[in-house]
C-alpha cells in the first residue's frame, strides 16, 4: 500500500505544471541569476557554491512545504481525502506516502540543480557533498512535515493563500536569498531557528568548505519530528 501510494504521489507531482514551475524552473532561474549577476545579492566566493546552497534550500521549501500543503489542501477540498478515509489506508500511511513522493521529486531537483551548478563552475569535494546531502534530507523532512501540517489541518480554501505568503516571506526574510548575518537586528538570530534559515545557512557553509553547525542540524531535526507528529494527529479528511 505504501509503495503504491508513494508512486501515485510522485506521478501526480511530476505531471503538475504549476508545481514544476515552483520546484524546478524558479530555482534554476535563481541559481543562474545569483551566480552570474554579481550585484543581485552579496554572496561570498566562490559565488556559485553559495548560490547553489541558497537554491537547494529554496527547492526543499518549495517542494516540501508549499507544494505539499497546496496539494493536500486541494485534495481535501475536492473530496479525495474522504475517499481515502473510506479505504483501509491509515493516517500515518497517507502522511508517509506523500513524504515518499516528495522525496522522489527532491532527488530529481538535486540531480538537475547539481548538474547546472557543475556547468556553472561548482566543484564539490567528498566531505562537503556528504554534509550537504544530510542537510537536504533533514531539510526536506522538516519542510515536508510542515507542509503536511498546514495542508492537513487548516481550512482547505485558506491553504493556498497561507502557503504562498509564507513562501514569499521566508524567501526574502527567512535566510534563503538574504543570509541571516545581513538581516537587521535580532532578526538574523531568529531566522536561524526556522527551517529555512537553518537549511540555507548550513548548505552555504558546507558548500563553501566549512561544516554545518550542530545547531542547524538540531533545528531541522526538531522541526521534522515535532511537525510530523502533529501532522499525523491533526490530519483532516475534509
Amino acid at each position: 500500500m505504501l509503495a503504491v501510494h508513494t508512486r501515485t504521489e510522485t506521478v501526480l507531482a511530476l505531471r503538475h505544471s504549476e508545481q514544476l514551475l515552483l520546484t524546478l524552473v524558479i530555482p534554476l532561474a535563481l541559481l543562474v541569476g545569483l551566480t552570474l549577476l554579481q550585484g543581485l545579492v552579496e554572496l561570498p566566493e566562490p559565488r556559485v557554491n553559495a548560490a547553489l546552497g541558497t537554491v537547494l534550500a529554496l527547492a526543499m521549501m518549495s517542494t516540501g512545504f508549499t507544494s505539499q500543503a497546496i496539494a493536500l489542501g486541494f485534495d481535501r477540498r475536492y473530496g479525495l481525502m474522504r475517499r481515502l478515509a473510506a479505504t483501509a489506508i491509515p493516517r500515518w500511511l497517507v502522511v508517509t506516502g506523500r513524504l515518499g513522493g516528495m522525496a522522489a521529486v527532491v532527488v530529481l531537483q538535486v540531480v538537475v540543480l547539481g548538474g547546472v551548478g557543475l556547468a556553472l563552475g561548482w566543484r564539490p569535494d567528498g566531505a562537503s557533498l556528504g554534509w550537504a546531502l544530510l542537510l537536504i534530507v533533514l531539510g526536506a523532512a522538516a519542510f515536508g512535515a510542515c507542509g503536511l501540517l498546514l495542508g492537513g489541518s487548516v481550512r482547505a480554501d485558506l491553504v493556498l493563500v497561507i502557503a504562498n505568503v509564507v513562501w514569499f516571506v521566508l524567501l526574502f526574510v527567512g535566510g534563503i536569498v538574504v543570509p541571516a548575518d545581513q538581516l537587521p537586528g535580532p532578526l538574523g538570530a531568529v531566522v536561524e531557528l526556522l527551517p529555512s534559515g537553518a537549511l540555507a545557512e548550513g548548505l552555504r557553509s558546507v558548500l563553501l568548505g566549512g561544516g554545518p553547525g550542530v545547531g542547524h542540524l538540531v533545528v531541522l531535526l526538531v522541526w521534522a519530528v515535532v511537525a510530523g507528529a502533529v501532522a499525523v494527529r491533526t490530519l483532516k479528511w475534509d
